[in-house]
């Protein structure tokens, strides 16, 4: 006899109905530990920072999950003893196979309720980030009105320049004083050029259709693999539960075939490159607060942005490569802007970490 399937109704109902249920809506990660020190809740940002699921390590002791958990084990040993009501510290905590992270941690005992000690944790360079974010999107508007506007001022003498080295050129007998004119003609092809792509993702239409961001991946893994076929790998580090979104398939193709050439040619085609994708939630994007969006990575092993310019990547004409023109990364943020996300940077010598942020309404 077949059994039936059980209904998820009253799960949600009864979180619904819990007392914690508001914490569901914080930006920050929240813990709750019974008297044995297993974890009885996590909201979202919990889940999110920790990357784990609430419904695996609901009743598991919540120490475990990091390489280190004494320090959690000595907050829930001060709370048991009567140590304190509250209290504030810095830890260090670390999931196995992620980076350390650097949390400020608000321990309160709990008189009564679904456990004994909530936890809150937030990211030390939380506020940092939302500062940074906030003058990346102010520079890129910035940068995006001033390369526009200089681009048109230089298109029409350009054109100018180019007309006339033609009608000299058809004027003079020498051939050797030709030569100079083909100079002129070609360097404003290749100023031409240059202009037309500094106004490449203004003039082109946004063309909005539902995406599969594993496809888009996988279309670039293939395009990559096939530049560098010696020596570069990439690696795919997928959640496949992410949905379908709307955007603009190709605008998102060339953000991140951007990301991941750049990431390829600064290792000269030898070294690994990990895209990553999973789900962000509770996030704020230019002042916006989304519920979801997608968290896009594209890590790579190579030397890092050089220090010099790694606040100014983004700006057009900055490149860290000999011969590069500098639009690549610039090209990207005003495409994923144009989709109300965000890219940031993270790198050191070994690991650069680009991240693509998209909301998911």
């Amino acid at each position: 006899m077949t059994r039936a399937a059980p209904d998820p109704e009253p799960a949600r109902r009864a979180r619904a109905d819990s007392p914690l249920a508001g914490l569901d809506l914080l930006a920050t990660a929240v813990v709750v530990l019974d008297r044995e020190g297993c974890a009885t809740y996590l909201n979202p940002s919990a889940e999110q920072l920790f990357e784990v699921s609430r419904r695996i390590v609901v009743g598991q002791p919540f120490a475990r999950l990091f390489l280190d958990g004494a320090p959690i084990e000595g907050l829930m040993a001060g709370a048991l003893s009567g140590e304190f009501e509250e209290k504030r510290t810095d830890l260090e905590l670390e999931r196995p196979g992620r980076e350390p992270m650097l949390l400020l941690v608000t321990a309160t005992v709990l008189d009564a309720g679904p456990g004994m000690l909530l936890i809150e944790f937030r990211e030390h360079d939380k506020r940092w980030r939302v500062d940074r974010e906030e003058r990346l999107l102010d520079s890129a508007q910035a940068n995006r009105e001033l390369v526009r506007n200089l681009a048109h001022e230089i298109k029409n003498p350009l054109g100018g320049i180019r007309g006339a080295a033609q009608l000299l050129e058809s004027e003079l007998g020498s051939p050797g004083l030709r030569e100079y004119t083909q100079v002129i003609i070609k360097e404003a092809d290749r100023l031409q050029l240059l202009v037309d792509r500094l106004l490449a993702p203004h003039r082109h239409p946004h063309i909005v259709g539902d995406v599969n961001i594993h496809e888009v991946c996988e279309r670039i893994r293939s395009l990559v693999l096939a530049e560098f076929p010696h020596g570069l790998a990439v690696r795919r580090d997928y959640d496949t539960s992410l949905p379908e979104f709307r955007g603009d398939r190709e605008q998102l193709i060339q953000v991140v075939l951007n990301l991941v050439r750049n990431a390829a040619q600064s290792m000269n085609g030898r070294g690994e490159i990990i895209l990553r994708t999973r789900i962000a939630r509770q996030v704020t994007i230019a002042k916006h607060r989304w519920k979801l969006a997608l968290d896009l990575h594209v890590i790579d092993n190579g030397p890092g942005v050089p220090e010099e310019i790694r606040d100014r990547i983004f700006f057009p004409l900055v490149s860290g490569r000999e011969g590069g023109s500098g639009l690549g990364l610039t090209i990207a943020q005003t495409f994923v802007q144009q989709h109300g996300g965000l890219i940031e940077c993270d790198s050191r010598p070994g690991r650069t970490d680009f991240r693509i942020l998209l909301p998911l309404p």
